[in-house]
Formats: structure tokens, C-alpha cells, sequence
């Protein structure tokens, strides 16, 4: 009986320990993080790179990976202009948005016969737009700031690229072993690629509806809010909310009449609920399969330790661990509660995988 108890316990506390060193080892693993996206990234598209038509085949791996981490870079580096200019502009209108907002809201009183004039801080006791804009900021300045360990850590990923296969295999002296770290590590790359590749295609196809939508009214900062619904795409549940509350309330504050409102808060709704209720579930298929209660959880908790970079890898981070425990037995059970239905799978067989090698 004392056994379980203080296995139980013993696992309890190595969690809470690996979470706080979690938290306060942010400002380091973030970057590394991050660097480890880019560097999936940049492998994915060298490998595109070699597979294209004629030209393919006859370039080197080291120019593809040049010119994949030369794309990747120029293009965060157009992007991180755009916005910070964008954000910079709406930071300096903010408290004309915000007078006007509680024009509104006064007015909206005085129609209703209010005793008390109705103001932003009565309905959201703790938001104010400058503070809102300042932590969008503080998240730019903090990324920027990383930017060069980033650089650092991709280019070491890439020179390490080459020895990880060996080095993987020398973990272990098992050679089953050896074959299942192999096939894990595929699997994971096979659904990371799979969810990465439909949420990058979605995402960037609602950044862009979200710009034309936004421009299409005459709404100012439109492509500052196309990067921001691109970007809260990733985000489960919330971020599609708050991609359309952003551009809606700045419609309401900045326009005369209610048409342009209605019309961005029903268009950028429809948008919303389309791509993220119907395109994307039926091109993820059953490939996730997450409850959507672990969903929430995850999202609360790297939300708290990592922020919004959190709230971006929450369900890959899930996705991760139900690869993983489902392998074994003993952790099987977690895959399981994590898992939408329970259905995940049969272990990796590694002697059909040999079989299916061998035909091939």
C-alpha cells in the first residue's frame, strides 16, 4: 500500500518541479522553442526545395537550407515592420478610441435613462485599450529581443542535423529500442507536419480574409489585424473570439454609423465559424482526436507559464504526449484521458513496420 503512495507522491512533486523550472526558465526555453519551429520549418521547406520539377534533384541540401533560413527570416522581418508600425500608430490613437468608446456608452445611458452614466471600466472593470496595446507590444519587444539567441540556436540545430540520427541511435543499446525511437519520432513528425501544415494553410487563408474584410470597410490598421487573426488562429477557442472582437470594437469607435459594425462583426464571424467549424475539422480529420476539456486545461496552463507562446503550442504539446504515452503500457492510460474518444491507437508495431520496409 505505502508503495503506490509514494510513487504517487514522488511523480507529483517531479511534475511541480519540471513546472517551475518551466516557468522560471522561460526566457530560455521560449527561444529554444521557437527555434526548434523554425528549424522543422526550414527542414520541410528544403526538402520541397529538392523535390521540385527538373530543378530539384540537382540542388545541394546546404542551398536549400540557406535559402529556406534566408526566406524564413526576410519574411518575419517584413512581418515584425508591418506590425510594430501598425501597433505603434494605434498605441498613439488609443485614448482618442477609447474617448470616443466612452461617448458611446454615455449616450447608450442616457437612451436607456440611466442614473449612472455607463462607462468601459463598468462592463470591463479591467481592460483598458493602452494597457492591451502595451503588453501586444511588450510580446514584440520580448521576441525581438530573442531574436539573436533564436538565430544562434537554429544555426547550431542545423549543424547538429546531421549526427542527430547517431546520436539517437546511441541512446540506446537495445536495437528494438532503437527501432521504436526511430518509428516515434516518425510518427510524430508525420502528424506535427499534418496539423502544422492544414492550422499554417487555414491560418493564413483567415489572415487574409480578415485584411479584406477590414480594408473592404475602410477600417484602418488592416493589415495589422490580418497578422492578428493569422497569428490568434493558432490559438484554440479564444483566438478566433478575440480576432473578431478586436477589429469589431475599433469599427464601432470609428465609424459614425452602426453599418460598418454590423457588417465587419458578421463578416469576420462568418469567417470564423466556416473556416473553424467545418473547413478545418474536416481536413484535420481524426488525426487530433483531443478532448476538448484537455484542450482548455492545456491552454490555461501554458498560457500561465508561457503566455500567448503558450497558448500556440498547447495542442502540439498535447498532440506530443499522446504519441508518446500511447506507446507504452504504463502510460497508455494517460493517452487515453488526454484522447477525444479514448481511441488512440495501437502501440507502433515495429515487425509490420519491417515487413512493410522490406516490400517497399
Amino acid at each position: 500500500m505505502r508503495q503506490p503512495l509514494i510513487k504517487f507522491t514522488a511523480s507529483l512533486f517531479l511534475l511541480v518541479i519540471i513546472g517551475w523550472l518551466l516557468f522560471i526558465g522561460r526566457s530560455l526555453i521560449i527561444p529554444l522553442i521557437i527555434a526548434l519551429v523554425l528549424w522543422y520549418i526550414i527542414n520541410s521547406m528544403s526538402s520541397a526545395l529538392r523535390h521540385l520539377p527538373v530543378v530539384g534533384p540537382y540542388l545541394p541540401r546546404p542551398l536549400t537550407i540557406l535559402l529556406a533560413l534566408f526566406a524564413i527570416f526576410y519574411v518575419v522581418g517584413i512581418l515584425f515592420n508591418i506590425v510594430s508600425v501598425n501597433l505603434q500608430q494605434l498605441a498613439f490613437d488609443a485614448p482618442t478610441y477609447q474617448g470616443r468608446l466612452d461617448e458611446l456608452l454615455l449616450k447608450l445611458a442616457n437612451q436607456l435613462n440611466m442614473e449612472k452614466p455607463l462607462q468601459l471600466s463598468d462592463i470591463l472593470p479591467n481592460f483598458s485599450l493602452s494597457a492591451a496595446l502595451s503588453t501586444g507590444a511588450s510580446v514584440l519587444t520580448s521576441l525581438a529581443g530573442s531574436s539573436s539567441l533564436v538565430f544562434i540556436y537554429v544555426l547550431f540545430m542545423i549543424f547538429e542535423a546531421a549526427t542527430f540520427d547517431k546520436k539517437l541511435a546511441a541512446l540506446f543499446e537495445d536495437s528494438d529500442r532503437v527501432q521504436l525511437a526511430f518509428a516515434i519520432r516518425g510518427e510524430i513528425g508525420r502528424r506535427m507536419r499534418h496539423y502544422m501544415g492544414i492550422k499554417t494553410g487555414v491560418s493564413i487563408i483567415t489572415g487574409f480574409l480578415t485584411y479584406g474584410i477590414t480594408s473592404w470597410a475602410g477600417l484602418p490598421y488592416a493589415a495589422l489585424f490580418g497578422f492578428i487573426a493569422f497569428l490568434l488562429n493558432y490559438i484554440p477557442t479564444i483566438g478566433s473570439l478575440i480576432a473578431v472582437i478586436f477589429p469589431s470594437l475599433l469599427s464601432l469607435v470609428y465609424f459614425d454609423t452602426l453599418t460598418p459594425f454590423i457588417a465587419i462583426t458578421l463578416g469576420l464571424g462568418a469567417v470564423q465559424f466556416i473556416l473553424g467549424n467545418l473547413v478545418e475539422p474536416r481536413l484535420m480529420g481524426t488525426q487530433l482526436n483531443i478532448s476538448p476539456l484537455v484542450i482548455m486545461i492545456s491552454l490555461s496552463f501554458w498560457g500561465a507559464l508561457w503566455g500567448v507562446i503558450g497558448m500556440v503550442l498547447c495542442v502540439p504539446l498535447v498532440v506530443l504526449a499522446i504519441i508518446i504515452c500511447a506507446q507504452f503500457p504504463s502510460s497508455r492510460p494517460i493517452a487515453i484521458l488526454l484522447s477525444g474518444d479514448g481511441n488512440v491507437g495501437d502501440p507502433i508495431n515495429l515487425d509490420h513496420q519491417n515487413q512493410t520496409r522490406e516490400l517497399t
